[in-house]
């Protein structure tokens, strides 16, 4: 299988549903991929009100959107478009340093994923539970309207 490293595709994930994100900046037109994460929607038993919000937030992106294993979608998503690099924008999720070593590791020779860096919403150093977004706007609220 054979990329350009220089052609680009963009991996969009649950924590920056922006098309003003730092990967949709850096990229502008290139093919976007979000994955619905099968592991994370059982593990975590997202809402439907919190899912809904999300597939709401996709319908106004340039992106196509899948459903499996996030890094063998992501990876798919980049070969079959020939693409050598794979950007998307930091998470503060715990699975994704994972998810990111797993892409890493399973695209083609000379290939690449760069994680770019997204301007905080709040300044706040201590951890959010992110499980609901109750959870995490009751603390981050406190810092927003500073």
């Amino acid at each position: 299988m054979s990329v350009d490293t220089d052609k680009t595709v963009i991996w969009v994930h649950g924590d920056v549903l922006s098309p003003h994100g730092p990967a949709f900046k850096a990229e502008p037109g290139a093919p976007a991929v979000f994955v619905w994460d099968e592991v994370l929607l059982e593990k975590w038993q997202i809402s439907l009100k919190r899912i809904a919000f999300m597939y709401e937030c996709l319908l106004e992106l340039p992106v196509t959107i899948r459903r499996g294993d996030v890094a063998e979608e992501v990876t798919k998503y980049a070969i079959e478009h020939g693409a050598g690099r794979i950007i998307t924008a930091e998470s503060p999720s715990p699975r994704f340093p994972q998810l990111c070593r797993k892409i890493s590791g399973s695209m083609p020779k000379g290939s690449r994923l760069e994680v770019l860096y997204v301007e905080p919403f709040v300044d706040y150093e201590g951890e959010f539970d992110l499980k609901r977004f109750s959870r995490y706007w009751r603390t981050a609220q406190k810092y927003a309207f500073k």
